[in-house]
């Protein structure tokens, strides 16, 4: 994927037609974006989430470099999304990406975990893997998906990817050679999770591991239903951690930003199915692929594949079974993305970053003294280069987590400390 801001003009800007920035947005951009981000530029791999195998609806349309122009796009807030084939669901229909797979951060040594040959390996994770077949109905009729989950608790409670589920009328978990419904307990979209639950006790529910000490070079198994076959296992190792990713679903942006990377074999159908380490314990949750074609119903596996860190997916599962409601860090600012075009034309003091068009009142960027006109250039320790990326270095933090933003205000650079609040509050 692209490094293209907000802001991307075709030839050049005309002189008798200088770029506007978007106005400002609504009372709650980092809730809901105002405008879908912009189509990459048609790199040779484009990251996008996988389609379903059975049925794959038509792209979404893009928004025109016009509105784009029209509206903001979010600077710290939430999301929605997928996974796969051009980054896209592996499942269902992709919305397109809009961000990229980003650099990796240093990890911490793998503690020694019991290991054990591939087939014992299979013979524990592959019971704890369902298939899941998901009916829905739009303007177009009637349409069908498969996706995976993993059973986490003996008494029917299945993790899976929100867009696995999202908009479905009907949900089908396949145990074997028994087919039951499931219902949706809960589903965090801008995350890409939800739990579901079937009416069965006794299930084999799988060992939970820990992501947070994996290596890459690690081997690992990925077990789903890749075009429906289900209990299929493919293996591989951790190609890289802490890969970054921004989409857009059919609720808003879905942000990933701690992905493990891997190079097991991932497919149309492995969306919500298991990562697992050589001891058997689940370590991610499969969500996307990168694909060299960047086409519905034509992706294939370039053997990049991604995975949610299972250590923020089972926190995530926990509160949904708890029938809590999700939150997510919140800064408060709808931001556009500024490039070198942009900021010579208009003489901005820097030729990349994210300008603020909106502080929400009450918000923590009004507490620490952001404003509007402020470019933000850093957040964290971490440059910043478009509104995306201010997105990811919000929900890559926590909440009541201070951060540090550098912003270009005139001609001089300040640097506050913004403690980051819940986006409960500005619901």
């Amino acid at each position: 994927m692209d490094d293209r801001s907000d802001f991307e003009p075709a030839a050049g800007f005309p002189p008798s037609e200088p770029p506007a920035f978007p106005p400002n947005a609504g009372p709650d951009p980092d809730l809901e974006p105002l405008v879908q981000p912009p189509a990459p530029a048609a790199p040779v791999l484009t990251a996008q989430p996988v389609p379903a195998p059975a049925h794959v609806r038509p792209p979404r349309g893009r928004a025109s470099f016009g509105a784009l122009l029209a509206a903001a796009l979010i600077g710290g807030l939430i999301g929605a999304a997928a996974v796969g084939g051009t980054l896209w669901s592996l499942d269902r229909a992709a919305p397109a990406p809009v961000a990229p797979v980003v650099a990796q951060a240093p990890v911490p040594a793998r503690l020694t975990i019991p290991t054990q040959p591939l087939e014992a390996v299979a013979a524990k994770v592959v019971p704890s893997v369902v298939n899941i077949a998901v009916e829905s109905r739009d303007v177009f009729g009637t349409s069908s998906a498969v996706g995976s989950g993993v059973i986490i608790r003996a008494d029917g409670y299945i993790l899976t990817n929100n867009h696995v589920v999202e908009g479905a009328t009907k949900i089908v978990v396949r145990l074997g050679t028994i087919d039951m419904t499931a219902t949706v307990v809960g589903t965090d979209p801008t995350s890409d999770l939800a739990v579901i639950k079937i009416a069965k006790t006794g299930l084999p529910a799988a060992t939970l591991g820990s992501s947070a000490d994996l290596q890459v070079g690690e081997e690992v198994i990925a077990v789903g239903s890749p075009f429906g076959l289900d209990k299929t296992v493919t293996s591989g190792i951790v190609s890289a951690l802490h890969r970054a990713n921004l989409t857009q679903g059919q609720s808003g942006l879905t942000s990933y930003t701690n992905l493990i990377q891997t190079d097991a074999s991932i497919n149309p159908g492995n969306s919500g199915g298991a990562l697992a380490d050589l001891s058997g314990a689940v370590v991610g949750i499969n969500t996307l692929i990168l694909s060299p074609s960047g086409q519905l119903g034509q992706s294939q596996s370039a053997g990049i594949g991604f995975a949610i860190p299972i250590d923020f997916a089972k926190g995530i599962a926990d509160q949904l079974v708890a029938g809590k409601k999700i939150t997510h860090p919140y800064l408060g600012v709808s931001t556009a993305s500024v490039d070198q075009a942009i900021a010579q034309y208009y003489d901005l003091p820097v030729s990349s970053g994210a300008l603020i068009q909106q502080v929400s009142t009450g918000s923590p960027a009004e507490a620490a003294g952001l404003k509007v006109g402020d470019i933000i250039v850093r957040m964290g320790g971490t440059a910043i280069g478009s509104s995306e990326d201010v997105f990811t270095a919000v929900r890559a933090a926590a909440i009541g987590q201070k951060i540090s933003v550098e912003v270009a205000r005139g001609s001089r650079t300040m640097t506050m400390d913004v403690t980051l609040g819940s986006d409960a509050s500005a619901r």
